[in-house]
């Protein structure tokens, strides 16, 4: 039997660095259409419509782009001590004296549903099976994935050559360590996401959206029909000079900056 040495087995990127590719230029293209357009027309429900459109489509650009950058960098390293799991800044160690199995979905009794948001190179998410527990996917194709049992939990994986993987691990598997390693999760730290899992925060921030969304709809199609309006009051009690209606947009505008600028402050401080 040959002795396993540090092999690397990449995941197939080819169809997925594509797709996320051609989304991440599409929507860029339809962010920045919405937008001019948007600069040249006149406040009201079509001024809306493109700024709501230009935002919708432009929202999951930066979810795309480290999608792309986790599939570029993915991978998976077997040596005879541990499997090295890398995708984006999420590392898992896993010692090969640890992993009980490894099957492919044909094997197993009850196929897992694979997670809902995914995408041909970004096959990512946990799931809890029966029978078999809580398992994460850090896959990239369907067609090649295979199961990886620890005493712990379950691993899906997608090596483009899932064949000399399985051989190469069940090689290791029998010849046993010669270093155990402890095993080590590393998972990306995003102060956005820590946030997230907090109930009220989650709350505030959807009621601001909402609530900012509505105020710009609002004031749009309130604007076009108005004559000229005072923006505030004199030291006196007067109102103060008048502004066509149209300068009404600056309260929305206004109320959305402070709001993205206290909700970056809070994440930050």
């Amino acid at each position: 039997m040959a002795p396993v040495s540090s092999l690397d087995f990449p995941p197939d990127r080819q169809r997925g660095m594509s797709l996320h590719i051609t989304l991440i230029l599409a929507l860029g293209l339809i962010s920045s259409v919405a937008t001019w357009l948007a600069t040249n027309e006149p406040i009201g429900l079509e001024f809306v419509a493109y700024i709501l459109a230009a935002g919708l489509a432009f929202v999951p650009v930066p979810i795309l782009a480290y999608r792309a950058y986790s599939l570029q960098r993915g991978g998976y390293r077997l040596d005879r001590d541990k499997l090295t799991i890398t995708w984006g800044l999420r590392v898992e160690k896993i010692p090969v004296a640890d992993i009980e199995w490894v099957r492919p979905v044909s094997a197993l009794a009850h196929p897992p549903t694979l997670p809902v948001l995914r995408l041909p190179g970004s096959i990512l998410g946990h799931r809890r099976v029966a029978d078999l527990g809580s398992m994460e996917f850090i896959a990239a194709e369907v067609n090649s994935l295979l199961f990886i049992a620890t005493r712990n939990f379950i691993v899906a994986i997608s090596p483009s050559d899932p064949a000399g993987f399985v051989q190469n691990l069940q090689n290791a598997m029998e010849m046993g360590s010669l270093a155990p390693e402890e095993a080590e999760s590393v998972f990306p730290s995003f102060v956005l996401a820590e946030a997230w899992k907090d109930r009220l925060a989650r709350y505030f921030w959807m009621a601001t959206v909402l609530l900012n969304v509505g105020l710009l709809a609002w004031v749009s199609l309130l604007a076009p029909n108005l004559g000229s309006i005072p923006l505030g009051f004199l030291p006196s009690g007067e109102p103060g000079e008048l502004v066509p209606g149209v300068g009404l947009i600056l309260l929305p505008v206004v109320s959305i900056f402070l709001s993205a600028l206290g909700w970056v402050m809070g994440l930050v401080f």
